[in-house]
């Protein structure tokens, strides 16, 4: 664009280029439909997200996330909204289609898992998968504002934060406040049958679901009204699988 830009200006500089040509006017003329052209063609693919998002039930929106989880574990990813032309399409806007409150583990990246792209998705990842008033704020923006219809808690297989709250031990740090707040799953599940590391895992994510509704009324008359869907899932490591546990 820019290339193109001081083509234009030579060509219209009588200093360089002395009379202009009829063929430089002509290229002039055509350069300057498309360079008008390229924002509009933006902006109303652009609105068309904006729609396609705004139609979309929370249903379908599961639906989308759970059908590229399932690519992902064929490896058969499209790689969707990558290219340079979406890069250019969302920073006019975002319209993500789900809200996913995940792990920092850099294993669990929720892009990669779905197999979606820029704008697709409005990630709010804080270890150990918990809320607090900060996230919550995120998922009533999210929600609210952008008209986003699911949302959902994901934990994973073998999560460290969870192991350090079920481990009891001193932790350095801030690391302490994250042991806190998952402390509560390791106390529900203490004595179950099963690996304790994943029966905490899974009461974690339940857990988080259960208190949105009542830590945000916001979040809770989204849900009521039926545009805003909270699901409670669980990534495995090794397979790559999210299961959808509450």
């Amino acid at each position: 664009m820019f290339k193109l830009y001081i083509e234009l200006s030579t060509m219209s500089d009588p200093k360089k280029t002395g009379k202009m040509s009829r063929r430089n006017l002509m290229l002039m003329a055509g350069a300057g439909a498309l360079v008008a052209s390229i924002p509009l063609a933006l902006l109303q693919t652009e609105a068309a997200n904006a729609e396609e998002v705004s139609s979309m039930t929370p249903e379908d929106a599961l639906k989308k996330l759970m059908e590229g989880n399932q690519r992902y574990i064929e490896q058969k990813r499209t790689f969707p909204d990558q290219s340079r032309s979406r890069v250019l399409e969302v920073a006019k806007g975002q319209h993500p289609f789900a809200i996913v409150l995940g792990c920092s583990d850099s294993r669990v990246a929720p892009e990669i898992i779905f197999d979606q792209g820029l704008g697709d998705l409005f990630d709010i990842r804080v270890a150990g998968n918990f809320i607090d008033n900060v996230v919550l704020g995120n998922m009533e923006y999210a929600a609210v504002e952008l008209g986003t219809p699911l949302l959902v808690i994901l934990g994973h297989e073998r999560c460290g934060a969870v192991k350090a709250a079920l481990d009891g031990k001193p932790v350095p740090g801030h690391i302490s406040s994250l042991v806190a707040a998952i402390k509560p799953a390791v106390y529900a599940t203490r004595g179950q049958p099963g690996d304790p590391w994943d029966n905490a895992v899974r009461a974690n994510v339940k857990m988080t679901v259960n208190k949105l509704k009542a830590l945000s009324p916001i979040l809770a008359k989204a849900v009521k009204a039926g545009t805003l869907k909270v699901v409670g899932a669980r990534y495995d490591l090794e397979s790559g699988e999210v299961e959808v546990i509450a």
